[in-house]
């Protein structure tokens, strides 16, 4: 009983990776073969033989003049996530701290009116904006994202961070303004460091909403001065159109999944304290 229950962990643990990274996998491993082997069917899972490739997909991907736009997509995707996670956490975190700290009538109401934003359907909007972007002037441009990815990463956000700032000690802030510091002071060098674990989970939400999106990124995009990366693999053909390069797209797949896993990465133990932490004094 004692060695099932030994063996029962690390085969569970086993099983949960499988199921996670069986997908991932086989990607990288797609990215890696030859478009002739993947177009004659190559169901096997790794290269067979004289189909391996290397890393010629991804050197075709990035610096063919065919899948040009691709280089530029990485680029839109990273600077359109940077700016709506920057603006989102500074509006959130000014909001979130107004509504830990001050008493007014419907701050409940404003909080469960966040959280159903939150979860509105994307798709459902997608055509107003779309008619409006056109009447504004904003469609297919980098405004034209930033704006929709704020309106639905806003709301979760400042749900996270009140209540971190309702967990802070208010006797802290008023002991600094005692010392001497005025209320922004106060704020920006007591409370700001304290709710630290919120911000950064807030902008790793941010920022991976952002990055992942499809929805508004094929409907508010017409050309590749503001498509994003999921947006934009939706756009490649190769030479025939009748036979999509799988290869090439396995290989830009790879290529726009890297970002998020070098962010998880370095930042894994300030992710997971800030989730956990936001778990409990929520």
């Amino acid at each position: 009983m004692t060695a099932v229950k030994k063996l029962g962990l690390p085969l569970g643990i086993l099983l949960i990776l499988a199921w996670c990274l069986l997908p991932v996998v086989w990607i990288i491993s797609l990215s890696l073969k030859s478009e002739e082997s993947i177009t004659a069917g190559n169901p096997g899972f790794l290269p067979a033989e004289g189909t391996f490739v290397g890393w010629e997909n991804y050197e075709k991907v990035l610096t063919d003049p065919l899948y040009d736009y691709f280089p530029r997509a990485i680029l839109n995707s990273i600077g359109i996530s940077l700016i709506a996670t920057l603006l989102s956490v500074i509006v959130a975190t000014l909001a979130a701290y107004a509504i830990a700290r001050l008493e007014f009538r419907g701050k409940r109401l404003v909080l469960s009116i966040s959280l159903a934003i939150a979860m509105f359907p994307v798709v459902s909007l997608v055509g107003p904006l779309f008619d409006m972007w056109r009447a504004f002037g904003i469609y297919d441009t980098w405004p034209g994202l930033i704006i929709p990815y704020m309106s639905f990463t806003l709301p979760l956000a400042i749900w996270t961070l009140s209540a971190f700032f309702r967990e802070i000690p208010w006797e802290l802030e008023q002991a600094a303004q005692v010392d001497g510091a005025t209320s922004w002071q106060a704020f920006r060098k007591v409370i700001v460091p304290l709710a630290a674990p919120g911000v950064f989970t807030a902008a790793i939400l941010t920022f991976f909403f952002a990055w992942n999106d499809f929805v508004f990124g094929i409907s508010l995009t017409s050309t590749e001065a503001a498509r994003p990366i999921p947006a934009s693999l939706a756009f490649f053909v190769g030479s025939d159109p009748f036979n999509r390069p799988a290869s090439l797209l396995a290989a830009a797949a790879v290529l726009a999944t890297i970002p998020i896993i070098v962010i998880v990465l370095i930042f894994q133990r300030k992710i997971v304290a800030g989730l956990t932490s936001g778990a409990v004094k929520g």
